[in-house]
Formats: structure tokens, sequence, C-alpha cells
């Protein structure tokens, strides 16, 4: 006997991942965490084991709210592209078309913090540099370059200044120095908050209820939400980051009570809560090619292009490093997904074409049609230290997890 199932798993394999994620939990690594793969749309493995709340003894189960933080730009990536579909907006428009701040937007090219020289932009910010990352914006939590510095003095850290709206935020962003030349490089930062501001002019509604309207509530993600309301808060996964000297996660009170209310700004590029079932439903969307128990939300050809790789080369020549969700050799990145490229040169055992996307606590989905793959990670282990994000997250969970999934698909 085999141990083969129907969808070409073998059993004892997968039990291996299992093995493998509890150890993070037994030893204080992790909480606690949960994961489910899906083969042609069907459950093929779902899993969990630890807590949401270590301290208050509770367990992670399936109706935990999970912070997914950057895993919410792509679902404002969809919801942006089903504006493009009904013709909104044109992929290589102008920002400043909408947003006049950008329409002068200037180039950091040498100097300290205090004597900063620029440049004029050669082109405009355009649409789709917003939602392949090649805009020039960074981001405060970086610890790399002087750009991020000048973020941080604007109070543009991790959170935003007292005050703030998603409109201002995008006007401080304009006023702000660009990394590089539009369209020439790329770097992880505030893009998809400025995509979501636009999803705001371009719908006419606030962007909780644009996404709600346009991805969430047709595909039935009823907890996947913006904050952890009265109904939802006694299932909100405690927020963990790990001990500088033992590794063992450590409760982070302060950041994680920070979604038990509404927020002040919503952030495209962070800012929503999921369940481990909800995010499945929109890897599944995403992997039927736009479409999910009869509600499409996106065409297949709309589906292809976000997922194709919009670069001119792969993100080890194109990064400027710093904190992101991915590794840089052989990946691409599209509309809103880091795209495999080439497989061997990632030493990666994924298929040419997957995509996928983390989030800052170690959440992590990818999609590989060649397979009908789905796989979901969820966990809540920040690896903030000093107020700033480590680079390349605490552990190697998600290589780890590649490498034991598809190892375990074997027909």
């Amino acid at each position: 006997m085999t141990g083969t199932d129907a969808l070409g798993f073998d059993r004892r394999r997968l039990a291996r991942i299992d093995r493998h994620l509890a150890r993070y939990v037994d030893d204080g690594r992790l909480a606690g965490w949960q994961l489910a793969i899906t083969r042609h749309g069907t459950p093929a493995h779902l899993a969990a084991y630890g807590h949401r709340d270590r301290e208050a003894g509770l367990p992670a189960d399936g109706d935990t709210l999970w912070r997914v933080f950057s895993m919410t730009k792509p679902i404002a990536s969809v919801a942006a592209m089903t504006l493009w579909e009904e013709g909104a907006f044109e992929l290589t428009d102008p920002v400043s078309r909408w947003i006049p701040s950008f329409a002068d937007v200037r180039v950091y090219d040498r100097g300290s913090v205090n004597d900063v020289v620029t440049v004029p932009a050669t082109e405009p910010i355009r649409v789709w540099h917003l939602l392949s990352h090649s805009s020039g914006l960074t981001t405060g939590f970086m610890n790399t370059t002087v750009v991020d510095a000048l973020y941080r003095r604007a109070g543009h850290a991790i959170g935003y200044p007292d005050g703030a709206t998603l409109a201002s935020v995008c006007d401080d962003f304009a006023a702000l120095p660009l990394l590089f030349q539009p369209g020439t490089a790329w770097a992880y930062g505030v893009s998809t908050d400025v995509l979501g501001r636009l999803i705001e002019i371009w719908s006419g509604e606030t962007l909780d209820t644009a996404i709600a309207e346009r991805v969430t509530g047709p595909l039935g993600m009823n907890d996947t939400v913006w904050y952890a309301d009265e109904k939802r808060v006694d299932r909100l996964a405690a927020l963990y980051g790990p001990d500088s000297l033992t590794g063992r996660a450590v409760p982070l009170t302060e950041l994680g009570a920070r979604v038990r209310t509404p927020p002040p700004v919503m952030s495209a590029g962070g800012g929503m809560l999921s369940t481990l079932s909800d995010y499945v439903r929109f890897t599944r969307m995403l992997a039927g090619g736009g479409e999910l128990d009869g509600v499409r939300v996106l065409s297949p050809r709309t589906l292809r292009l976000m997922t194709a790789n919009h670069l001119s080369a792969d993100l080890g020549a194109l990064s400027t490093g710093g904190f992101t969700q991915t590794n840089f050799d052989g990946i691409g990145f599209g509309l809103g997904f880091a795209v495999v490229m080439d497989p061997a040169k990632s030493h990666s055992v994924a298929s040419p074409g997957e995509y996928y996307w983390g989030g800052a606590a170690g959440t992590l989905f990818w999609i590989d049609p060649a397979e009908a793959l789905t796989v979901v990670f969820m966990t809540q282990l920040l690896p903030v230290r000093h107020a700033q994000l480590v680079p390349s997250g605490a552990y190697p969970i998600r290589a780890q997890l590649r490498q034991l999934v598809y190892s375990s698909l074997v027909a």
C-alpha cells in the first residue's frame, strides 16, 4: 500500500509537515499555527497546533482571527483590477491624474538625512508601478537607506502619524523623495497603500466598503475585516515576537492591541485580519481563474495578466534589499503577487508560474497553477526589533513549508 490519496499526496509525508511545524510550538518559537492545502479545489490537508493565545490557553482553531498584514496587498490588488475591468483606469495612467501631489515627485540622488540631494523623476509613477512595487516608494520600517529614515522622520514607521487620513498620508509620501526612478528597480513599501487611496477615488467609496463589495463580500469572506469588533475579539490571536536572547515567542501586547479598535487609516498594504477558511476561499478563487462557487470576481485573462512578471528582470537584479516577503533570485513580480520565474535559480521545487505573498507575522499563501495547488499558513510572530522589522523573518518556516508540501506531492 503506497499511502497515496486521491489528490496525489502521500499521507505519511503530509504527516511530516505537522510534526515539523509542531516543533516550533513545542520549543516555544511559535505559540500556534494553522495550515490548509487544497488541490483541484478540494481540501487535501487541514491542520492546527498550539494556541492562538498561549498565555490565555486558547487553542488555534478554525475560528481564529489572524493579522495577515501584507497578505492584505493581494486582496486590494484584486479589488483594484475589478475596477480596471470596468474601465476606471489604465495601468499606464499616471497616479497624479487622481492624486495631484504626485505630479512633480523627486528622486533621491545622494546625501545624508540632513542634507538630501534629489533630482526630478524622469517619468511619472504609473498605476502598474504601484501594483508591481516598482514605483520608488519605500517605507519607514526599513533601516537600510536614507529615504527610509526620511519616512521615519515624517512619522511613517510602523503605523501613521496622529490625525492622519489615507488622503493625507498619500500626500506625505508624494512629498518625500523616491528611492529610485519609477520602473527601474523594485522595493517593498507603501505602494499598495497609495493604491488603496486610488481604489477609493475610482469607486467613490471608502476602502473597506469597496473591498467588501468587490472581493470579500462576494466570496463569503465574512471574517476578513479591518479590526476585531466585539463579536470577534475573543477569537483574535495574540501577537508575538521572538525574544532576542532565547528565540522564544513573547507577547507584543501594545502592538497586538492596535487591531481591537477601528483603524484611523485603512492600510491596503497591511491592515486586514482574516481566518484560515476565509483566506483559503480567496486562494481558491484565484486558483479557479477568478471564480469560486459560481461567483466571478475577475476574468481568467485579467488574472493571467496579474500573475505574469511585469519587471525587466528578476528581483535578484532589481531589488533594493531590506525587509520583504520574498527571496529574490529567480523571482519576478506581477500586479500584486511575487511570481516564480526560475525555480532552480531560487533553489526551490516550486513550479514556474507559482505566485504568492506573505505577511509580516509569518503568514503565507501560494498558488501553483501547474499543480492546481493552494497553500495557506497562519501564525503570529512579528520579527520586530527596535521598531524595525527584521529582514527575512525570524525563522525559515516558509522555505521549509514549501519543501515539505512539495515532497508530499507524489502524483
